[in-house]
């Protein structure tokens, strides 16, 4: 006789189910704005793809890709429309703006922060506004005054133009950094002794060093990419990049678009290495977090 054997365990249990998968259900409206996120970015995917193509292309007219490849559309970018000379500008532009505006700023940051006197609130409201007001509303009379002062044309009146914006930017970066430093620790060391200028170089510094780095990098991106107040007031010898790439879009005479693209790649370029250098140092989350408390 052929003995059957069972495969069933001879307690009676059931062998262990596989979980159950979870199923992901989203929303008619979520579907929807996945698909809008998805058309935008394959939009802007499309456009940049086709500016650096075009930019290393020989010819493009009725095809797919362009018949060849060649790279002498970014030395003629170069020569032609002095991006030497534009690009040394941008940077002394920059990094001025960045600079005044942290020896100005931060003093003011530290008042807002630690006294209250009569008019804070007027004082606050003055700052916000070159905020929250586009640049080209006030950037107008602005030029005007420049220009009658025969500032306008120069990098000095570009560095002035682009202060108006930056240092409420860097009040408003600093000012939530500085409420969070316990006052105890300036009374102690005064207490002990220090001097004014102690406790802003040797204990307040230290702390407001990272604070400073962030407000820097965003002033820096800020400025860089500053379009209303520079053309305004920019003049042949004083344009920035992205004047610069205005300008060879919409002036008068004939131009290849290909080192026209190849200078809005460079333009491109150097603002996605500044974006990944202030997210590196600077977190957007934490930044609005801290200026809503």
């Amino acid at each position: 006789m052929i003995a059957v054997l069972d495969s069933a365990p001879a307690s009676g249990l059931r062998p262990e189910e596989p979980p159950a998968r979870r199923r992901i259900v989203m929303r008619p409206g979520a579907w929807l704005t996945w698909a809008a996120l998805a058309f935008f970015f394959l939009n802007l995917l499309g456009v940049i793809t086709t500016v650096l193509l075009n930019s290393f292309g020989g010819r493009w007219f009725d095809t797919w890709l362009p018949s060849g490849w060649t790279s002498h559309w970014y030395s003629d970018a170069w020569k032609e429309f002095q991006l030497g000379q534009v690009l040394w500008t941008t940077v002394e532009v920059s990094l001025a703006v960045v600079l005044v505006s942290l020896v100005l700023a931060v003093p003011v940051s530290y008042a807002l922060a630690r006294r209250n006197f009569p008019g804070k609130k007027l004082v606050t409201v003055l700052f916000v506004l070159p905020i929250l007001v586009p640049p080209i509303a006030y950037g107008i009379p602005l030029a005007t005054v420049l220009y009658k002062f025969h500032l306008a044309g120069s990098v000095t009146g570009v560095i002035l133009a682009n202060l108006v914006p930056s240092i409420p930017f860097v009040v408003f970066t600093m000012t939530p950094f500085i409420e969070q430093i316990d006052p105890k620790i300036e009374h102690a060391a005064r207490m002990c002794g220090a001097s004014t200028w102690t406790v802003l170089t040797r204990i307040l510094s230290p702390l407001l060093l990272p604070g400073m780095l962030a407000a820097a990098i965003l002033v820096l991106v800020r400025t860089f990419g500053m379009f209303e107040l520079t053309f305004l007031t920019a003049g042949p010898t004083s344009q920035t990049l992205i004047v610069a790439l205005f300008s060879a879009v919409n002036s008068a005479g004939i131009r290849s678009t290909q080192s026209i693209d190849a200078m809005a790649v460079l333009y491109t370029a150097s603002m996605a290495v500044l974006l990944l250098v202030a997210l590196r140092f600077v977190n957007p989350t934490q930044l609005v977090a801290r200026s809503s408390d």
